[in-house]
């Protein structure tokens, strides 16, 4: 009975740690818990328990007694200057470095802890005031600053894991410009503006060149931590609001009317991404050993034949399910690689290496660094040992050396022929009367 019921304690916190979790919503005003209450609802639908504060709440933590209290961050408060109570950009920081996932959204009135929190995770969010302007690609529902922008499904970043499937009405867009650190591997370009687009004051007459141009002019973008953090800026808080996911979508140099824009499903794509119920693997079994035996040795033999096996699973729901794939590479790592192959799949996640050793003994590393688009970080070490040949163990006859032993016994076999020779050879002496 006891055991039975550990056994219930350990999956009631597995499935809660893979569904949805304690979430806290950061607010400019309690006003946006209703303008964006889709999305919400979406959360609190997918088994996230949502805490709403106001982001200068003097109450503000994220942990304590040194455990967090949330698993997710969500920051829906542009305008903000400073967060209150004990929250800051660097406990911000702190939260993604042990593994929080952090959301948040801006404006074209974007206050300096989102610039800060920003330039933190490798992106830049252009002056206050400025948005977005498209001359050539704006809703008929415009103001007349050509800020109310439709993006084209296909200006996102082509990884269905993280934004969903490209075949889906345009997109509304309003807000801020941003751009991403064109030296940081880590970010990826989740939205990107039209080639006409630029991020500049649209009040003010243009007097220098834009902060953001084009192609280079960020919508959406995204970190992943080399922890497997997650963050994701959006520099638009409408782009999340109930108006863009149920208003129609019409170019004004278009003709074709889309009843309800592409928002919606985009968002909820990005969130179970940036929450990670998407794009999550593991390694669950590892197993190496010589070919025809079943367990690994103490140490290995230079020249043994191996077998390397990986079990890796994904995330699916709240289950584990097996990840297929064909590029799955494998290492034999003492300094650097000596062994470098692309693993065999076998079926339901399993993969599979077959090798001989080198013939170079020491310490080395099974080693698999799997990196992709979307995906965690999937890193496995297997450290071993390589000991050279036992004295019982090298050949008796090197057949490279048969010259050798030949040229060895035919002197000896000369020597002994010319001792004969020599032993027995007696010369006819003459008798004195010769």
């Amino acid at each position: 009975m006891n055991l039975t019921f550990k056994y219930l304690c350990f999956f009631c916190i597995f499935a809660f740690a893979n569904a949805g979790g304690p979430t806290l919503v950061l607010l400019d005003n309690l006003a946006i818990k209703e303008t964006h209450s889709i999305f919400f609802r979406t959360l609190q639908d997918g088994g996230y328990s949502l805490t709403f504060k106001l982001a200068d709440d003097a109450s503000l933590q994220l942990s304590k007694y040194g455990e967090y209290l949330y698993q997710h961050l969500i920051i829906f408060a542009p305008s903000i200057e400073e967060f209150g109570g004990a929250l800051s950009v660097d406990v911000i920081t702190d939260f993604i470095d042990g593994g929080g996932n952090v959301l948040v959204a801006g404006s074209s009135q974007s206050g300096d802890a989102l610039r800060e929190l920003a330039s933190e995770c490798g992106f830049e969010i252009d002056e206050e005031g400025a948005s977005v302007i498209d001359h050539m690609n704006y809703d008929v529902s415009d103001s007349g600053y050509h800020t109310m922008i439709v993006a084209n499904p296909t200006n996102l970043i082509d990884a269905s894991v993280i934004v969903g499937s490209k075949n889906i009405p345009p997109l509304l867009y309003e807000g801020t410009g941003l751009i991403a650190d064109a030296n940081n591997p880590l970010l990826l370009r989740l939205l990107t503006a039209a080639n006409s687009a630029y991020s500049y004051n649209p009040y003010n007459p243009i007097k220098e060149y834009p902060h953001a141009v084009g192609k280079n002019t960020l919508l959406i973008g995204a970190l992943q931590a080399r922890n497997n953090a997650r963050v994701l800026f959006s520099g638009s808080l409408f782009f999340f609001s109930d108006e863009a996911f149920t208003k129609s979508v019409q170019k004004v140099q278009g003709d074709k009317k889309y009843e309800k824009s592409g928002n919606e499903a985009v968002a909820k794509a990005m969130t179970k991404w940036v929450f990670k119920e998407n794009g999550v693997i593991r390694v669950s079994a590892v197993h190496h050993h010589r070919v025809g035996e079943i367990q690994p040795p103490p140490a290995y033999t230079v020249k043994d034949d191996v077998v390397y096996s990986i079990d890796v699973e994904k995330l699916s729901g709240d289950k584990w399910v097996p990840y297929e794939t064909n590029d799955l590479q494998l290492e034999f790592v003492r300094i650097d690689p000596f062994i470098r192959m692309t693993m065999k799949p076998t079926g339901k996640g399993h993969y599979e290496a077959r090798f001989k050793i080198p013939d170079v003994y020491g310490v080395y590393q099974f080693k698999v660094d799997y990196t992709r688009m979307g995906l965690t970080h999937l890193y496995s070490t297997t450290q071993v040992s390589v000991r050279p040949l036992q004295h019982t163990q090298y050949e008796r006859f090197i057949p490279s050396a048969f010259p050798y032993y030949v040229s060895a016994f035919s002197m000896m076999g000369g020597v002994f022929l010319f001792s004969l020779v020599f032993l027995h050879y007696r010369e006819d002496t003459k008798t004195k009367s010769e």
